[in-house]
């Protein structure tokens, strides 16, 4: 039987485990990324590990997430990351050189290379034929001191694509589609191939426009062939013997085979407040727009920018819209200036913002009050944006100019032809603000630079055989780590500071639940279907087990959330029965017991009030051991000593 292009891959970097689906596996780590919402924390834990150097084949720190610098809180925070980075010995991509995942495609990402990092959109790099992971930040400490990846042996999906995309139609319907014949959680557990003759058609900036949004149908990671464009793509990047060709096995057995017809498509919007809550541009079109946003990890290549340039070149937006473009890399921008297309851009009044994530988190550009906003970003979910009654749609770039243009949802299709848009044979290569480390002999003499923001990250408890509990928050199905942890300029400069970002932990769903969670002690949460979605953020987990949280109880979990969970020493436990989600009130005084036992079993009961609930985990050997640990600092720890 033949292999996929992941199962390959995997076989070459497998460290321990075997290769069956649902079985733990361990993993070679070849590079990892940070970002510095979540690199901060990444760096305290790998300080802690006692370790001098990183120990992978490449590790970048790169700053684009908190940029907006209305006090000394992240500017502290991006000192502590470049001076971690010289002493540890990592490259530091420098505020303004532009997003983690565009930047990483053009000067460091190579196919059949294996790469996790602390933000869920990693998987943009299985557009070259990486196998790109999302993860939370202590797996990245982890990993970069030379520790094995521990995941799931995920199923493997593949997409078969015929045809090839009508003018107008973009690699972001694909995806958009994708989202919606599976849903945010269609592809939990699995990695999604990309294949069929429909491949050759898409070049590179396209291919990691679908592989990033393959986080937001839940699965592990996307990928798709290296061939001949993935080649063309690292020669005009100058680095053409990063180059290896990688295909699938023609006799490669996939769990579950989805077609799409390239050719068939139409442009597609997902509606608030779900990337899965998708319809065609048509059906909407009319509605008023007030706020456009081009760029983020999703749509921000030169490919994207240069389309953008050409749709918008001698028009005007609409005089009741605010467009802003957000280039995801300094070589876009630089190029974009050089070949004019940004005069293009500046003349149709744009604003152009800096080469950062921005208004996908929350930093700055946030809509009006009950705003429409259209965003070729990868979330809408609620208040993401920064404004609370926020309506977010996620669209293409073309269907962003189209509305930018008429002040309402157009299908850009209706705009004309499409303009012709050569892509250069080379980029224009500046590697001057990605900064080297300190060789090691001089690593001994770098400070590590700390602010007064940054604060130690709280530890937890090893389980108990018995617990007993009130459940001080009950909430619904999809809850996301932006429910749980929210972005925005507001609060992203105090991800160092987990005091203090405890105010805001689930101010969203309750904004009560801080200050019951602190007078609990210890305490449950309950959710329901797919939670912890979308953001790879461990704040999500770090933050609640600061106020108390040992267990959350779900009918089913987000990958790297539930892994989050458990690195924190929090157990997470599903529902035998997810009708029993219904016999459980906020308020609630819950005992677990045979807990100690029921990590080997599979099986926890829980007692509320008369009723009995039997919940169900299934933890691995390893996870078993961190839990009993006290969270995986602690395992770590006690297995170095």
């Amino acid at each position: 039987m033949g292999l996929t292009i992941a199962q390959k891959i995997i076989r070459e970097h497998l460290v321990s485990g075997t290769m069956e689906p649902g079985q733990e596996i361990a993993l070679r780590i070849d590079q990892t990324l940070t970002q510095d919402a979540t690199g901060t924390m990444a760096y305290l834990e790998f300080e802690t590990m006692g370790i001098p150097r990183v120990r992978t084949e490449l590790s970048v720190a790169y700053v684009d997430h908190n940029t907006l610098q209305s006090g000394f809180m992240n500017a502290d925070d991006h000192r502590f990351i470049q001076s971690a980075a010289r002493k540890f010995g990592l490259k530091f991509s420098r505020p303004g050189n532009g997003i983690c995942h565009q930047v990483h495609l053009e000067r460091f990402g190579k196919p059949g290379k294996t790469l996790i990092g602390s933000d869920s959109h990693t998987p943009t790099g299985g557009g070259i034929g990486m196998l790109a992971i999302g993860a939370g930040g202590l797996d990245v400490a982890v990993a970069m001191g030379g520790g094995a990846y521990y995941v799931t042996m995920p199923k493997m999906y593949k997409v078969n694509l015929t045809g090839a995309l009508r003018p107008m139609v973009t690699a972001k319907d694909a995806s958009l589609e994708l989202l919606r014949q599976l849903s945010v959680k269609g592809g939990v557990g699995a990695v999604v191939e990309w294949g069929g003759p429909g491949v050759a058609t898409l070049s590179v900036p396209e291919r990691a426009t679908i592989t990033n949004m393959g986080a937001e149908v839940g699965a592990t990671t996307s990928i798709f062939p290296s061939d001949d464009v993935t080649r063309a793509f690292l020669a005009a990047e100058g680095r053409p013997e990063d180059f290896t060709a990688l295909a699938s096995d023609e006799d490669a057995v996939y769990d579950k085979v989805i077609d799409i017809d390239l050719s068939t498509l139409t442009p597609m919007i997902a509606c608030p407040h779900s990337p899965d809550n998708v319809v065609k541009v048509g059906d909407i079109a009319g509605t008023k727009v007030d706020q456009v946003c081009i760029g983020s990890c999703t749509n921000s290549s030169l490919y994207d920018m240069l389309k953008v340039a050409a749709l918008l070149k001698g028009r005007t937006i609409d005089s009741s819209v605010s467009l802003s473009i957000s280039p995801g890399s300094k070589q876009v921008l630089t190029m974009l200036a050089d070949c004019g297309a940004l005069s293009d851009i500046l003349a149709s009044g744009a604003r152009v913002l800096e080469c950062a994530c921005g208004p996908c988190i929350g930093m700055g550009f946030s809509p009006n009050s009950g705003g429409v906003s259209l965003r070729t970003f990868n979330r809408n979910f609620e208040g993401r944006s920064g404004t609370a009654d926020g309506r977010v749609y996620l669209v293409s770039p073309e269907t962003a100019v189209a509305a930018a243009l008429n002040g309402v949802i157009t299908d850009p299709m209706t705009l004309g032809e499409m303009p012709e848009v050569t892509m250069p044979d080379a980029f224009k290569i500046d590697d001057s603000a990605i900064l080297e480390p300190a060789t090691p002999e001089e690593a001994g003499d770098v400070e590590i630079i700390r602010g007064p923001n940054i604060k130690e990250f709280p530890a937890g408890e090893p389980v108990d055989d018995d617990f007993a509990a009130p459940l001080v928050l009950k909430v619904g199905d999809n809850i996301t780590t932006d429910h749980i942890m929210p972005a925005g300029a507001r609060i992203l400069p105090y991800r160092s500071n987990i005091p203090h970002l405890s105010q805001f932990c689930f101010e969203v769903c309750d904004k009560t639940f801080p200050e019951r969670a602190k007078s609990a002690g210890r305490s449950v949460i309950v959710g329901g279907d797919n939670y912890g979605q979308g953001s790879s953020r461990e704040h999500a987990a770090l933050v609640p087990l600061y106020l108390g949280v040992r267990v959350v109880i779900a009918k089913s979990f987000a990958r790297i959330h539930a892994a989050n969970l458990i690195n924190a020493g929090i157990m997470p436990l599903t529902f035998a029965d997810p009708a029993d989600y219904d016999k459980l009130s906020q308020g609630d005084r819950l005992k677990l017991s045979g807990i100690l036992k029921g990590l080997d079993s599979g099986e926890i009961l829980l007692q509320d009030g008369n009723d009995e609930i039997r919940l169900t985990c299934s933890f691995t050997d390893r996870q078993k051991k961190i839990l009993m640990a006290g969270g995986l600092l602690k395992y770590v720890a006690g297995e170095a000593e």
